[in-house]
């Protein structure tokens, strides 16, 4: 479903992707972790051509996007949902206007929209908060509106960048409970902080230095990759310190 061809991407003088070349079958889970400045968000940017590669192919769905007119690469777009870490909200629009944002862009009947918006603030469990503003929404409610708004266009292909690193673990759990329900039959790419994230994924990507340096399960990566096991060994630890300090009572709230 998705191919890169020896792609890279340098930042003036910081080259943030060397000629990484991938292939992903449809409806596969990869999870990419690495440290900040390994290349994570620029590889999932070059997917839906949020930048443009310095050289290499992107392919998807049998599209060389590369080589697309804006237009063209505008309607490719309505494949991918894309979750980003700090919501992208438009302050002054409400919940409703902001999910409804990219049908009242293709100019989609009024009943239609509402519909829709409606069934997708549903699905995260927010539909009383459709007339508020986001000033007035907690982190883990802003983000649950961001999978609203990227659910809408039903995407065959979603991109989480890090998409839970800005709440609380108990949060995160419940934002974790939606996006794998909205996962499942896509095809998904998730950078996380947090290997918890995508254990579970089929491939598990490991970036350093902008090249992949091992991929595979989480079982393959724990014998095979030294990167990632002190990554998982040091937040089992993190884990363990931050449980002692919440009182019993609340773990449960």
């Amino acid at each position: 479903m998705i191919k890169l061809q020896n792609v890279s991407k340098s930042f003036s003088q910081f080259q943030a992707i060397k000629s990484i070349s991938l292939t992903i079958n449809k409806g596969e889970i990869y999870g990419i972790i690495g440290a900040s400045g390994a290349g994570k968000s620029t590889l999932l940017r070059l997917i839906n051509l949020l930048e443009i590669p310095d050289k290499g192919e992107v392919e998807v769905n049998g599209q060389q996007l590369t080589i697309l007119k804006s237009k063209k690469l505008r309607q490719a777009r309505q494949s991918m949902g894309m979750i980003f870490q700090h919501f992208n909200l438009v302050a002054n629009k409400t919940v409703y206007d902001n999910v409804a944002v990219s049908l009242e862009l293709a100019k989609t009947p009024k009943k239609e929209r509402r519909s829709r918006v409606v069934e997708c603030l549903q699905f995260v469990g927010l539909e009383s908060l459709m007339n508020k503003y986001p000033a007035e929404l907690s982190g883990g409610q802003k983000q649950r509106i961001a999978i609203a708004r990227a659910l809408l266009l039903d995407p065959r292909i979603l991109i989480l960048d890090d998409s839970t690193s800005s709440v609380d673990l108990v949060t995160e759990a419940e934002i974790q409970k939606a996006l794998d329900e909205l996962m499942l039959g896509r095809t998904s790419f998730v950078i996380a902080q947090r290997i918890s994230t995508v254990i579970n994924a089929d491939q598990i990507l490991v970036l350093d230095k902008g090249q992949i340096v091992a991929r595979g399960n989480h079982e393959e990566l724990m014998e095979e990759s030294e990167i990632y096991a002190e990554i998982y060994n040091s937040q089992l630890i993190g884990d363990a310190d931050d449980t002692e300090l919440i009182e019993p009572e609340f773990i449960g709230e």
